[in-house]
């Protein structure tokens, strides 16, 4: 090979380099890779079953351009989470909707006792109802919500007693978390304490609480099934809770076009619908390790019944005299569609 052919092939191959590196590198760029704040420990079923399963198919269904990495611990409490996402602190967040409670009254009535027990039917009426009610309202600016979840009702759980009658909860200490519960409760007689899930055991274990709420799988996920025995099943629920998961709009808004569309197709009610059937999964697989184990479930008589229905009656006027405070002219509209779809996904 001669000088000059020898130059000629160097030149080539230095080409060649050349491009592959700028191929690279216009792969490197169009690759966007953003952060997910969780705040339960990872070893929790929903970031194992829903938050990864939708982060991986959101990497599948944009071929790699987006990747959506969960941080190793949260950058906030659970009820700022909606806040970090909104100030872009974190990309994407999740949390109840109910931790920021006068913010989002708009979804108040999913959370009402006697709304439903099929999650999976809950998660994507409230999904529909949100589209449908609530995505142009001035509460949800600043992100975009990718999906929203119910647990399929929570319950009445006590170390030694069925609670049966108004009676049983008279003066009775009961852990609860949130505004809608604690009216509830002190409107049936109880003394609400206000403490997270996760103190359950050591308030039980110290006397600190006679009693405690929760749904079917926080019992056995938060370990409180040697603690709570019996449990009392308010038919479609005792109350339940409104979950969201959302990504800051901007970042959104700085995605191409076919990748928004790529992640909306994996999100919305693609996403509550998952989200929803693995709260159900969760309800049936430890309602039948705690039956298995002995524990008692009963439901209240026709007295108790009576007095939550009619506090769930009061709950929903009052929010429709307030509705338009909060930009919701016909706050009833609302409920019924949103009961109307799910009476059509629960069948």
């Amino acid at each position: 090979m001669n000088a000059r052919t020898r130059i000629k092939s160097l030149a080539a191959v230095g080409m060649l380099w050349m491009a592959g590196m700028t191929g690279l590198s216009g792969t490197a760029t169009a690759q966007t890779s953003m952060t997910l704040s969780n705040w339960v420990p990872p070893t929790h079923w929903l970031p194992k079953e829903v938050l990864l399963g939708w982060t991986a198919d959101v990497r599948q269904a944009t071929a790699g351009k987006v990747s959506i990495n969960m941080l190793p611990k949260a950058v906030g409490s659970p009820p700022q989470h909606w806040e970090l996402a909104r100030k872009g602190v974190a990309d994407v967040t999740w949390g109840n909707f109910t931790y920021e409670p006068e913010r989002f009254k708009h979804v108040w009535f999913v959370e009402l006792p006697m709304m439903g027990s099929n999650a999976e039917a809950g998660s994507v009426a409230l999904w529909r109802t949100y589209e449908k009610f609530l995505a142009g309202n001035d509460a949800f600016k600043g992100v975009v919500v990718l999906g929203v979840a119910m647990f399929g009702g929570g319950q009445f759980h006590h170390p030694s007693k069925l609670i049966d009658s108004p009676d049983d909860l008279k003066g009775q200490k009961v852990r609860m978390g949130g505004p809608i519960q604690k009216r509830l409760l002190e409107g049936l007689g109880a003394v609400p304490v206000s403490a997270p899930a996760t103190k359950a055991y050591e308030m039980l274990e110290g006397g600190a609480i006679d009693a405690s709420l929760h749904p079917i799988e926080s019992v056995v996920n938060f370990r409180l099934n040697g603690k709570l025995k019996q449990h009392s099943i308010v038919p479609e629920g005792l109350y339940d809770a409104a979950f969201f998961l959302v990504m800051n709009e901007g970042k959104f808004k700085a995605l191409a076009p076919a990748e928004q569309q790529a992640i909306m197709k994996v999100s919305g009610e693609a996403l509550s619908r998952r989200w929803g059937k693995a709260f159900d999964d969760q309800n049936k697989a430890a309602e039948a390790k705690m039956r298995a184990e002995g524990h008692v479930f009963g439901k209240p008589n026709a007295a108790l019944l009576e007095q939550i229905r009619a506090a769930r009656d009061a709950a929903l006027k009052d929010l429709q005299q307030e509705g338009p405070s909060f930009g919701v002219k016909d706050y009833a509209a609302m409920v019924s569609f949103y009961e109307q779809q799910y009476k059509s996904l629960a069948k």
